[in-house]
């Protein structure tokens, strides 16, 4: 039976190769060998990375059905009231909010919460991912000014710790992008500037999200009707983009507001290279 540091590096090589035809299969008998070895950590372990990879690819009822699997077992061996039983039913509420199941999501997470509250010290690092996941859930639900909470948690954590200066900048992008959806533009603003900041603290060598934060200083130079830094902002945000991702649906969205906010400023060569660039980019994708 391998070790799970062992399963990990061949999980990881695999994913490293590009090789995700050979995943499932290669989880699945790492599962079944762990079943009959009587190996149970090892085997909720895999049954988490199942969950993880089921959800990344979209083959929700499968990541169902692993979680069900993984918790019963967890319950069977009595580890219901545990932090990793917690983390476990983190990572099965996720899939559910990945699949738009909203309402199973929360339970699970309010679930995971309950545990965690009884197990872990308040500024425990492993809130700080709970309230985004729960934040994340609730905008979708609609519930902004609760989202907006939970993420501030979350900051009050990660701002503590210095090895998460990028989680800490990705999550102020966050709570400023809720803010804008609950009319807070000055708010919002001011998270973005020291979101932007933090992000700039490597110098050339930026975090993937940094472009979010750079399109929400877009939208919140467009509306004060700055349109010459809300398209600079956008501009530094295609750039960042294509840098991590290339050109991808999200480049084609930011090219739209770049020809639009162009437009509005009377630069039609401009407006009309970027509309190009949207177009020809979204018959890429299609």
């Amino acid at each position: 039976m391998k070790t799970i540091e062992q399963i990990y590096q061949e999980l990881d090589t695999l994913f490293a190769e590009n090789k995700l035809e050979k995943v499932e299969p290669f989880l699945i008998s790492c599962l079944e060998q762990a079943k009959e070895e009587q190996a149970y950590g090892i085997y909720i372990s895999v049954g988490n990375e199942m969950i993880g990879f089921y959800r990344s690819v979209s083959w929700f009822e499968k990541a169902f059905n692993i979680s069900e699997d993984v918790l019963l077992l967890m319950e069977e061996m009595q580890l219901e009231d545990t932090e990793h039983f917690a983390t476990t039913l983190l990572n099965v509420a996720t899939a559910y909010r990945a699949a738009g199941r909203t309402a199973e999501s929360y339970q699970y997470y309010m679930r995971a919460l309950m545990i965690y509250e009884k197990k872990l010290p308040a500024d425990d690092y492993r809130f700080a991912g709970l309230y985004n996941n729960m934040s994340i859930l609730l905008e979708q639900m609609g519930e902004n000014e609760k989202a907006a909470l939970f993420l501030e948690k979350a900051i009050a954590i990660v701002s503590k710790r210095g090895d998460s200066r990028m989680e800490y900048a990705t999550s102020l992008t966050n709570l400023a992008l809720i803010y804008f959806k609950l009319d807070k533009a000055s708010e919002a603003e001011h998270k973005l500037d020291e979101a932007i900041s933090v992000f700039k603290e490597n110098g050339e060598n930026t975090d993937p999200h940094f472009s979010a934060a750079l399109a929400g200083m877009g939208e919140a130079w467009y509306r004060q009707g700055r349109l010459s830094k809300a398209l600079e902002a956008y501009e530094q945000s295609l750039a960042e983009v294509e840098k991590h991702f290339g050109k991808n649906d999200s480049y084609a969205l930011l090219c739209g507001n770049c020809a639009a906010v162009a437009k509005q400023l009377g630069d039609h060569e401009k407006a009309a290279f970027y509309e190009k660039q949207q177009q020809v980019i979204n018959g890429a994708i299609s």
